[in-house]
């Protein structure tokens, strides 16, 4: 037999074998397709539906804010936060179960498309030995020397599509795995969190007896300025609501941050112990509050510590310390709320992370960090949460 039959009748082979490879190819494809849908599908609804139960939570603990200060609505508060907390740590664990799964499914991806490129690679070995003439000579006509040719080309293809597909599937195992790591990263935090919850109703009972009038006695001094908190914390959910809501990114206690549960326990809205036994943070700011923080960071950012009074207060002292105006919200800013005037309402400010950004809705937002503001785990939380730029009245650049 001929030199050039020979490989006729392996390029037809080849092209056989082509054709079995790519309808398998196809058929595990569907398979994976199908697999991961399912699976995917089995957690998606429990995800669904522990979000569902979380903004019940909040709905709740906003509720319960606005109740009078008994022990009975401090109690409830602390029950409420618990089972938020559970809610986050159980969204946790499912969000890692889904990935885990997916990331099975990468890897099981990146295998089939490894052992195609084999297939691949021999095929196009075969062709890529025989010269135009050769194809020419064994061809029945012109036409059919064209379809041999287009094959050849379409193994090419395939062969960098699979390369391609595999180096964006492994892109995707790699950042699956990231988000593993930081699901339970959060997980941790959040259990801490719920240790400390559990402590903190103990403590409130033990301080109290577990009676109204212990209760009473405890808060007598600050009556005023719970209220006055409790209207703030009002004002700032009600902004957030009308201008679209937010999204928590990140949530907890930030470790680089000096206030914690040990040495900064929360009473409701209010810090106590601290650095003078009495919830100071040392620099005239209520520890784990939002003012603490933002002074906090701007030290952190500018080496320059603040002593400005409540968040209220911030606006103006910021932009008379690093002489700018009220500007455009944008990263390393400060951003402030004030829905009353200064002695009248605490305020709210909070630490800008990143320039603004146009949402699929259309709202323009920012993401910010900040301390006690109540998403659902309690007062003196840290959150980093995705806000509309029109939450906030003021912003003033702080790092230039």
């Amino acid at each position: 037999m001929k030199l050039h039959t020979i490989k006729s009748v392996l390029t037809t082979l080849s092209s056989k074998i082509l054709l079995v490879f790519l309808l398998v190819l196809i058929i595990v494809g569907v398979q994976l397709q199908m697999a991961q849908k399912t699976s995917a599908d089995q957690y998606d609804d429990k995800i669904a539906a522990l979000q569902q139960d979380i903004a019940r939570y909040q709905a709740e603990g906003i509720r319960l804010n606005n109740e009078a200060a008994t022990l009975q609505s401090a109690l409830a508060q602390l029950a409420n936060q618990k089972v938020a907390i559970q809610a986050e740590i159980d969204l946790s664990q499912a969000k890692h179960d889904q990935l885990v799964i997916d990331i099975a499914d990468t890897e099981k991806k990146i295998k089939d498309n490894q052992d195609a490129l084999g297939v691949t690679i021999a095929n196009l070995y075969v062709e890529a030995d025989i010269s135009p003439l050769e194809m020419l000579a064994s061809s029945k006509n012109i036409s059919d020397y064209l379809d041999k040719q287009e094959y050849r080309n379409s193994v090419r293809d395939e062969l960098a599509a699979t390369i391609l597909n595999v180096k964006d599937l492994k892109k995707t195992l790699d950042a699956q795995k990231a988000e593993v790591a930081k699901t339970l990263e959060d997980q941790k935090m959040q259990q801490g969190i719920l240790i400390a919850k559990e402590s903190e109703q103990k403590n409130l009972l033990d301080r109290t007896k577990g009676e109204e009038a212990g209760y009473q006695q405890l808060i007598g001094d600050s009556q005023a300025q719970i209220a006055e908190a409790k209207a703030t914390q009002a004002i700032i959910n009600a902004r957030i609501n009308q201008t679209g809501g937010g999204t928590v990114i990140n949530g907890g206690l930030l470790p680089d941050y000096t206030w914690n549960d040990i040495n900064c326990p929360m009473l409701g809205y209010y810090s106590t112990i601290g650095s003078d036994g009495n919830g100071s943070d040392g620099y005239g700011y209520g520890c784990r509050q939002c003012a603490s923080y933002v002074a906090w960071r701007i030290a952190k950012e500018t080496n320059f510590y603040p002593s400005w009074g409540n968040a209220v207060d911030f606006t103006a002292n910021a932009q008379s310390r690093f002489g700018v105006g009220d500007g455009q919200p944008r990263a390393d800013s400060i951003a402030v709320m004030d829905p009353g005037k200064a002695g009248q309402s605490f305020g709210h400010v909070a630490w800008v992370e990143t320039d603004p950004y146009t949402k699929n809705d259309g709202r323009t937002v920012i993401q910010v960090s900040q301390y006690n503001y109540d998403y659902g785990q309690g007062y003196g939380m840290y959150s980093l949460m995705e806000l509309s730029v029109d939450a906030f009245d003021h912003y003033v650049q702080v790092v230039k």
